[in-house]
């Protein structure tokens, strides 16, 4: 609440400087995290990973879709474009591999004579995992197709909005489809916790740091860009490094106190449903809303940023799709992300 309302002097205060007004808002977004991964604890204690996730998810990317709205307004088109594909990425990526270093790091294997064995593995049902990657490719096949027809100068370049327009409604669509069956599913009990909150209480604080996540996302943006010329950081860096984690500070949180209490199915399913729901749901939906915005977005990304898509959604079906996890798989998704980021750091 404090940090809240500091970076809301940053935000109005008349001459206050930039980066200071930015780190605040950082900050603020971080404690809306905490707050949701609290309220999501509580919520799971009653409910399912599927339903718990799904919400959590839904909660949790309201400031993701407020800052693009807001880099679309002001016309930061690149900065949009790498938030979102960042907020996939640093989830499948950087935050999923945390989870997986986490989760596994506490949980060692029990030998049948009651010892604990240096083997540390952390397990969870395999269906979201495989579903996520579907969605991940779906989403991947428009974008690395416009990527292949803009780089080669394809007739077909002349009409990326309305190809974008079109593979928008029916990424949507399948994500629609998709959903209802997940959440009716059996999924194996987890163990679970006293309830400390009741579950209005938890509902309503979810969807009160969500709102005040709306309002320090425009904060956060509007200090956004004299920060980058200050630090002399790439709009592609920004977007997806920056605002990414910034962005999806509600999932880091929240993901990886979950693995640290051993609640695996909740602690995957947090940041799985998060990576499913923008690949194949806020991206798109964005897409169709910047029609309405200054500025248009599209899912004409670099090659660059197409292929780490299509790359990524291989590598975390390939790691995850066995419902096992390693510190070591773990780690390796981590350093992918660092790679990415590094080669963000030296695009325009």
């Amino acid at each position: 609440m404090v940090f809240t309302i500091l970076a809301a002097v940053g935000r109005y205060a008349s001459g206050f400087p930039a980066i200071p007004a930015f780190v605040l808002a950082t900050v603020a977004l971080a404690g809306m995290a905490w707050v949701v991964s609290m309220s999501t604890e509580q919520i799971g204690v009653r409910f399912s990973p599927a339903i718990t996730g799904t919400l959590q998810s839904t909660i949790g990317n309201l400031p993701e879709f407020f800052v693009v709205l807001f880099a679309l307004q002001a016309g930061h088109v690149i900065v949009a474009e790498t938030a979102l594909l960042g907020s996939i990425l640093v989830n499948g990526l950087f935050v999923l591999g945390l989870v997986m270093v986490v989760g596994s790091w506490r949980s060692p294997e029990v030998r049948p004579d009651g010892t604990a064995s240096p083997n540390r593995v952390m397990r969870f049902s395999k269906r979201l995992p495989n579903d996520t990657a579907t969605l991940l490719l779906v989403a991947g096949f428009t974008i690395v197709l416009l990527a292949i027809v803009n780089s080669g100068h394809d007739p077909a370049a002349a009409h990326t909005r309305t190809i974008s327009t079109v593979g928008a409604a029916v990424i949507i669509v399948i994500y629609l489809i998709w959903l209802p069956q997940y959440l009716r599913q059996e999924e194996a009990p987890e163990e679970r916790g006293q309830a400390r909150i009741s579950i209005p209480t938890s509902v309503v604080l979810l969807f009160a740091a969500g709102v005040g996540s709306a309002f320090v996302s425009d904060w956060f943006v509007h200090a956004l860009e004299p920060t980058i010329h200050k630090l002399h950081l790439s709009q592609a860096f920004a977007g997806l490094v920056i605002v990414a984690i910034a962005g999806n500070a509600v999932e880091n949180a929240a993901g990886v106190w979950l693995a640290f209490k051993r609640k695996h199915e909740l602690a995957i399913a947090v940041v799985k449903n998060s990576v499913a729901q923008i690949a194949a749901f806020l991206y798109p939906l964005m897409v169709l809303v910047s029609l309405l915005t200054a500025s248009h977005l599209t899912f004409a990304l670099a090659p660059v940023y197409a292929g780490a898509l299509a790359l990524s959604a291989i590598l975390i079906w390939q790691i995850t799709s066995d419902g096992e996890a390693t510190v070591f798989e773990g780690a390796a998704l981590m350093g992918v992300y660092v790679v990415l980021a590094t080669i963000a750091a030296f695009e325009a």
